[in-house]
Protein backbone atom coordinates (compact mmCIF):
# COMPACT_ATOMS: atom_id res chain seq x y z
CA UNK A 1 0.00 0.00 0.00
CA UNK A 2 2.86 1.96 0.46
CA UNK A 3 4.23 2.25 -2.78
CA UNK A 4 0.69 2.64 -3.99
CA UNK A 5 1.07 5.96 -2.18
CA UNK A 6 4.31 7.06 -3.16
CA UNK A 7 3.86 5.77 -6.92
CA UNK A 8 0.92 8.17 -7.13
CA UNK A 9 2.70 11.12 -5.02
CA UNK A 10 5.48 11.33 -7.79
CA UNK A 11 2.69 11.16 -10.20
CA UNK A 12 0.45 13.54 -9.51
CA UNK A 13 3.72 15.48 -8.28
CA UNK A 14 5.19 15.59 -12.32
CA UNK A 15 4.86 18.16 -14.70
CA UNK A 16 3.24 16.41 -16.74
CA UNK A 17 0.34 15.92 -14.46
CA UNK A 18 0.57 19.42 -12.91
CA UNK A 19 0.45 21.11 -16.54
CA UNK A 20 -2.86 18.59 -16.60
CA UNK A 21 -4.06 19.76 -13.60
CA UNK A 22 -3.40 24.13 -14.16
CA UNK A 23 -5.72 23.82 -17.42
CA UNK A 24 -8.52 22.05 -15.27
CA UNK A 25 -8.26 24.54 -12.88
CA UNK A 26 -8.14 27.49 -15.62
CA UNK A 27 -11.16 26.62 -17.00
CA UNK A 28 -12.74 26.13 -13.92
CA UNK A 29 -12.17 29.19 -12.56
CA UNK A 30 -13.52 30.62 -15.96
CA UNK A 31 -10.01 32.15 -17.01
CA UNK A 32 -9.60 33.06 -20.67
CA UNK A 33 -6.16 31.10 -20.64
CA UNK A 34 -6.68 29.13 -24.35
CA UNK A 35 -4.41 27.18 -26.89
CA UNK A 36 -5.06 27.98 -30.01
CA UNK A 37 -6.71 25.33 -31.94
CA UNK A 38 -3.55 25.16 -34.56
CA UNK A 39 -0.93 24.80 -32.04
CA UNK A 40 -2.80 22.10 -30.27
CA UNK A 41 -3.20 19.86 -33.12
CA UNK A 42 0.24 20.43 -34.15
CA UNK A 43 1.01 18.88 -30.58
CA UNK A 44 -1.22 16.04 -31.18
CA UNK A 45 0.94 15.61 -34.14
CA UNK A 46 4.16 15.91 -32.65
CA UNK A 47 3.07 13.31 -29.95
CA UNK A 48 1.37 10.62 -32.33
CA UNK A 49 4.27 10.88 -34.94
CA UNK A 50 6.75 10.41 -31.79
CA UNK A 51 5.69 7.52 -29.67
CA UNK A 52 4.86 5.95 -33.95
CA UNK A 53 8.24 6.11 -34.52
CA UNK A 54 9.90 4.96 -31.34
CA UNK A 55 7.61 2.33 -31.29
CA UNK A 56 8.36 1.21 -34.76
CA UNK A 57 12.02 1.20 -33.85
CA UNK A 58 11.62 -0.95 -30.97
CA UNK A 59 10.06 -3.94 -32.77
CA UNK A 60 12.45 -3.33 -35.46
CA UNK A 61 15.00 -4.07 -33.12
CA UNK A 62 13.08 -7.02 -31.10
CA UNK A 63 11.94 -8.77 -34.12
CA UNK A 64 8.86 -10.11 -35.19
CA UNK A 65 7.65 -13.29 -32.94
CA UNK A 66 4.55 -14.95 -32.06
CA UNK A 67 4.35 -12.87 -29.06
CA UNK A 68 3.80 -9.79 -30.55
CA UNK A 69 1.15 -11.40 -32.97
CA UNK A 70 -0.89 -12.60 -29.92
CA UNK A 71 -0.49 -9.35 -28.43
CA UNK A 72 -2.28 -7.93 -31.37
CA UNK A 73 -4.59 -10.20 -31.51
CA UNK A 74 -5.35 -9.94 -27.53
CA UNK A 75 -6.04 -6.15 -28.58
CA UNK A 76 -8.20 -6.72 -30.78
CA UNK A 77 -10.63 -9.28 -28.87
CA UNK A 78 -10.22 -6.83 -25.65
CA UNK A 79 -11.10 -3.70 -27.69
CA UNK A 80 -14.25 -6.09 -29.29
CA UNK A 81 -15.32 -7.15 -26.15
CA UNK A 82 -15.29 -4.40 -23.72
CA UNK A 83 -17.93 -2.24 -24.91
CA UNK A 84 -20.54 -5.19 -24.43
CA UNK A 85 -19.37 -5.05 -20.72
CA UNK A 86 -19.91 -1.24 -21.15
CA UNK A 87 -23.22 -1.47 -22.60
CA UNK A 88 -24.27 -3.92 -19.61
CA UNK A 89 -23.04 -1.89 -17.26
CA UNK A 90 -24.56 1.61 -18.41
CA UNK A 91 -28.03 -0.07 -18.67
CA UNK A 92 -27.95 -1.30 -15.22
CA UNK A 93 -26.48 1.94 -13.80
CA UNK A 94 -27.98 4.85 -15.74
CA UNK A 95 -31.29 5.88 -17.40
CA UNK A 96 -29.21 6.35 -20.71
CA UNK A 97 -31.04 4.91 -23.87
CA UNK A 98 -29.70 2.32 -25.49
CA UNK A 99 -28.66 4.73 -28.44
CA UNK A 100 -26.58 6.41 -26.14
CA UNK A 101 -25.28 3.97 -24.03
CA UNK A 102 -24.11 1.81 -26.92
CA UNK A 103 -22.15 5.24 -28.10
CA UNK A 104 -20.52 5.84 -25.17
CA UNK A 105 -19.44 2.34 -24.83
CA UNK A 106 -17.55 2.33 -27.55
CA UNK A 107 -15.71 4.77 -26.21
CA UNK A 108 -14.22 2.30 -23.71
CA UNK A 109 -13.36 -0.30 -25.90
CA UNK A 110 -11.29 2.25 -27.98
CA UNK A 111 -8.37 4.06 -26.53
CA UNK A 112 -7.16 6.89 -25.25
CA UNK A 113 -3.33 7.36 -26.90
CA UNK A 114 -2.74 11.04 -24.51
CA UNK A 115 -3.19 8.12 -21.64
CA UNK A 116 -0.93 5.52 -23.15
CA UNK A 117 1.64 8.21 -23.51
CA UNK A 118 1.70 9.48 -20.10
CA UNK A 119 1.72 5.95 -18.53
CA UNK A 120 5.16 5.30 -20.56
CA UNK A 121 6.56 8.42 -19.37
CA UNK A 122 5.64 7.32 -15.99
CA UNK A 123 7.34 4.02 -16.76
CA UNK A 124 10.52 5.23 -17.65
CA UNK A 125 10.59 7.40 -15.38
CA UNK A 126 10.62 4.63 -12.81
CA UNK A 127 13.45 2.85 -14.99
CA UNK A 128 10.36 0.19 -15.70
CA UNK A 129 10.52 -0.83 -19.39
CA UNK A 130 7.96 -2.29 -21.62
CA UNK A 131 7.75 -3.77 -25.36
CA UNK A 132 8.47 -1.79 -28.16
CA UNK A 133 5.26 -2.97 -29.76
CA UNK A 134 2.84 -1.75 -27.42
CA UNK A 135 2.19 0.90 -29.66
CA UNK A 136 1.34 -1.16 -32.34
CA UNK A 137 -1.69 -2.77 -29.93
CA UNK A 138 -2.48 0.50 -29.31
CA UNK A 139 -3.31 1.43 -32.73
CA UNK A 140 -5.21 -2.11 -33.01
CA UNK A 141 -7.13 -1.68 -30.31
CA UNK A 142 -8.87 1.84 -32.11
CA UNK A 143 -11.44 0.58 -34.19
CA UNK A 144 -13.10 -2.93 -33.01
CA UNK A 145 -15.14 -0.93 -30.42
CA UNK A 146 -17.12 0.98 -33.08
CA UNK A 147 -17.57 -2.17 -34.64
CA UNK A 148 -19.24 -3.32 -31.35
CA UNK A 149 -21.06 -0.31 -30.86
CA UNK A 150 -22.67 -0.47 -34.45
CA UNK A 151 -23.83 -3.86 -33.55
CA UNK A 152 -25.27 -3.44 -29.96
CA UNK A 153 -27.56 -0.65 -32.22
CA UNK A 154 -28.25 -2.27 -34.79
CA UNK A 155 -29.08 -5.78 -32.51
CA UNK A 156 -31.44 -3.64 -30.69
CA UNK A 157 -33.60 -2.15 -34.17
CA UNK A 158 -34.09 -6.02 -34.90
CA UNK A 159 -31.64 -5.66 -37.88
CA UNK A 160 -32.87 -2.67 -39.42
CA UNK A 161 -30.81 0.38 -38.04
CA UNK A 162 -27.44 1.48 -38.80
CA UNK A 163 -24.98 -1.13 -40.95
CA UNK A 164 -21.91 -0.51 -41.91
CA UNK A 165 -21.32 1.50 -45.16
CA UNK A 166 -17.99 3.15 -47.38
CA UNK A 167 -18.41 6.65 -45.42
CA UNK A 168 -18.41 4.96 -42.10
CA UNK A 169 -15.36 2.30 -43.14
CA UNK A 170 -13.66 5.33 -44.40
CA UNK A 171 -13.84 7.00 -41.19
CA UNK A 172 -13.06 4.59 -38.94
CA UNK A 173 -9.98 3.38 -41.01
CA UNK A 174 -8.84 6.42 -42.51
CA UNK A 175 -8.67 8.94 -39.21
CA UNK A 176 -6.16 10.86 -39.14
CA UNK A 177 -4.76 9.79 -35.57
CA UNK A 178 -5.05 6.15 -36.62
CA UNK A 179 -3.40 7.09 -40.28
CA UNK A 180 -0.90 9.12 -38.36
CA UNK A 181 0.03 6.45 -35.43
CA UNK A 182 0.14 3.52 -37.75
CA UNK A 183 2.16 5.36 -40.47
CA UNK A 184 4.70 6.56 -38.09
CA UNK A 185 5.17 3.13 -36.93
CA UNK A 186 5.92 1.49 -40.28
CA UNK A 187 8.17 4.33 -41.13
CA UNK A 188 10.26 3.71 -37.68
CA UNK A 189 9.81 -0.29 -38.26
CA UNK A 190 11.62 0.09 -41.44
CA UNK A 191 14.64 2.82 -40.22
CA UNK A 192 15.30 1.09 -37.07
CA UNK A 193 17.17 2.28 -34.57
CA UNK A 194 19.31 4.33 -36.69
CA UNK A 195 16.60 6.37 -38.04
CA UNK A 196 15.51 7.13 -34.68
CA UNK A 197 19.47 8.35 -33.67
CA UNK A 198 18.97 10.04 -36.63
CA UNK A 199 16.33 12.51 -35.67
CA UNK A 200 16.14 11.42 -31.93
CA UNK A 201 17.05 15.16 -31.06
CA UNK A 202 13.41 15.50 -32.44
CA UNK A 203 11.50 13.20 -31.08
CA UNK A 204 12.99 12.09 -27.85
CA UNK A 205 14.83 15.35 -26.27
CA UNK A 206 11.43 17.55 -26.36
CA UNK A 207 8.96 15.08 -25.72
CA UNK A 208 8.10 15.60 -22.39
CA UNK A 209 7.96 19.03 -22.67
CA UNK A 210 5.52 18.62 -25.97
CA UNK A 211 3.39 16.60 -23.57
CA UNK A 212 3.22 18.72 -20.73
CA UNK A 213 1.76 21.83 -23.33
CA UNK A 214 -0.61 18.94 -24.49
CA UNK A 215 -1.80 17.87 -21.37
CA UNK A 216 -2.07 21.57 -19.86
CA UNK A 217 -4.16 22.43 -23.06
CA UNK A 218 -6.64 18.76 -22.23
CA UNK A 219 -6.73 19.95 -18.97
CA UNK A 220 -8.61 23.43 -20.36
CA UNK A 221 -11.14 20.98 -22.23
CA UNK A 222 -11.74 18.56 -20.03
CA UNK A 223 -12.77 21.48 -17.36
CA UNK A 224 -14.31 23.32 -19.46
CA UNK A 225 -16.42 19.54 -20.51
CA UNK A 226 -17.51 19.39 -16.75
CA UNK A 227 -18.81 23.02 -16.35
CA UNK A 228 -20.96 22.43 -19.16
CA UNK A 229 -21.73 19.07 -18.68
CA UNK A 230 -23.02 19.31 -14.79
CA UNK A 231 -26.79 18.40 -15.68
CA UNK A 232 -25.77 15.04 -17.26
CA UNK A 233 -23.13 13.75 -14.63
CA UNK A 234 -25.67 11.94 -12.33
CA UNK A 235 -24.45 9.80 -9.52
CA UNK A 236 -24.78 6.60 -11.60
CA UNK A 237 -23.29 8.08 -14.55
CA UNK A 238 -20.36 9.46 -12.67
CA UNK A 239 -19.24 5.89 -11.11
CA UNK A 240 -19.41 4.66 -14.19
CA UNK A 241 -16.61 6.77 -15.56
CA UNK A 242 -14.48 5.62 -12.49
CA UNK A 243 -15.84 1.83 -12.25
CA UNK A 244 -15.34 0.85 -16.34
CA UNK A 245 -11.76 1.94 -15.93
CA UNK A 246 -10.92 -0.51 -12.87
CA UNK A 247 -12.94 -3.39 -14.59
CA UNK A 248 -11.19 -2.81 -17.99
CA UNK A 249 -7.86 -3.25 -16.18
CA UNK A 250 -8.55 -6.02 -14.50
CA UNK A 251 -9.40 -7.71 -18.04
CA UNK A 252 -5.82 -6.36 -18.98
CA UNK A 253 -3.88 -7.60 -16.30
CA UNK A 254 -5.52 -10.93 -17.11
CA UNK A 255 -4.56 -10.82 -20.31
CA UNK A 256 -0.97 -9.74 -20.04
CA UNK A 257 0.05 -12.33 -17.88
CA UNK A 258 -1.55 -15.17 -20.19
CA UNK A 259 1.07 -13.73 -23.02
CA UNK A 260 3.20 -13.38 -20.48
CA UNK A 261 4.17 -9.95 -20.94
CA UNK A 262 7.13 -8.03 -19.03
CA UNK A 263 6.01 -5.54 -15.97
CA UNK A 264 6.22 -2.80 -18.04
CA UNK A 265 3.77 -4.48 -21.04
CA UNK A 266 1.15 -5.61 -18.57
CA UNK A 267 0.99 -2.36 -17.25
CA UNK A 268 0.85 -0.36 -20.28
CA UNK A 269 -2.10 -2.92 -21.88
CA UNK A 270 -3.57 -2.21 -18.46
CA UNK A 271 -4.14 1.10 -19.31
CA UNK A 272 -5.08 0.57 -22.66
CA UNK A 273 -8.39 -1.80 -21.49
CA UNK A 274 -8.91 1.17 -18.76
CA UNK A 275 -8.75 4.78 -20.88
CA UNK A 276 -10.95 5.90 -23.24
CA UNK A 277 -11.26 7.26 -26.27
CA UNK A 278 -11.61 11.14 -26.98
CA UNK A 279 -10.12 11.73 -30.65
CA UNK A 280 -11.24 8.61 -33.26
CA UNK A 281 -14.43 6.98 -31.52
CA UNK A 282 -16.40 11.05 -31.64
CA UNK A 283 -15.53 11.27 -34.84
CA UNK A 284 -16.55 8.13 -35.82
CA UNK A 285 -19.44 8.61 -33.88
CA UNK A 286 -20.74 11.55 -35.66
CA UNK A 287 -20.95 10.03 -38.72
CA UNK A 288 -22.34 6.27 -37.47
CA UNK A 289 -24.66 7.80 -34.61
CA UNK A 290 -25.42 11.33 -34.99
CA UNK A 291 -28.26 11.17 -33.01
CA UNK A 292 -26.50 10.17 -29.78
CA UNK A 293 -25.98 13.18 -27.62
CA UNK A 294 -21.93 14.29 -27.60
CA UNK A 295 -22.18 16.07 -24.58
CA UNK A 296 -22.82 12.64 -22.60
CA UNK A 297 -19.43 10.35 -23.65
CA UNK A 298 -17.32 13.36 -24.36
CA UNK A 299 -18.07 14.61 -20.72
CA UNK A 300 -17.79 11.09 -19.63
CA UNK A 301 -14.52 10.14 -21.13
CA UNK A 302 -12.91 13.61 -21.34
CA UNK A 303 -13.96 14.97 -18.03
CA UNK A 304 -14.17 11.67 -16.16
CA UNK A 305 -12.07 8.96 -17.14
CA UNK A 306 -9.29 10.99 -18.22
CA UNK A 307 -8.34 12.88 -15.47
CA UNK A 308 -9.06 9.62 -12.88
CA UNK A 309 -6.69 8.03 -15.20
CA UNK A 310 -4.42 10.11 -15.35
CA UNK A 311 -3.90 10.93 -11.30
CA UNK A 312 -4.82 7.69 -10.09
CA UNK A 313 -5.31 5.05 -12.35
CA UNK A 314 -1.99 4.52 -13.99
CA UNK A 315 -0.28 4.58 -10.38
CA UNK A 316 -3.06 2.10 -9.11
CA UNK A 317 -2.59 -0.06 -12.40
CA UNK A 318 1.33 0.16 -11.78
CA UNK A 319 1.71 -0.79 -8.61
CA UNK A 320 -1.33 -4.01 -9.16
CA UNK A 321 0.87 -5.17 -12.30
CA UNK A 322 4.33 -5.05 -9.65
CA UNK A 323 2.16 -6.92 -7.32
CA UNK A 324 0.79 -9.72 -9.74
CA UNK A 325 3.94 -9.77 -12.12
CA UNK A 326 6.47 -8.93 -9.78
CA UNK A 327 9.55 -6.48 -10.52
Amino acid sequence: MSELFSLAGDNLLSPIILSFALGLFAALARSDLSIPEAVAKGLSIYLLFAIGFKGGASVADYGFDARLGFSLLAGVILSALLPLIAFALLRLMTGLSRLDAAAVAAHYGSISIVTFVAATSVLEGRGISSEGYMVAVAAAMEAPAILSALWLVTRGSGGDGRGMDSKLMREIMLNGSIVLLVGAFVIGWATGEDGLAEISSFIVAPFKGVLCLFLLDMGLVAGRGLRGGSGILRPGVLAFGVLMPLIGSGFGLAVGAMLGLSLGGVALLMVLSASASYIAVPAAMRVALPEANPSIYLTLSLGVTFPFNLTLGIPLYIAIAQTVIGG
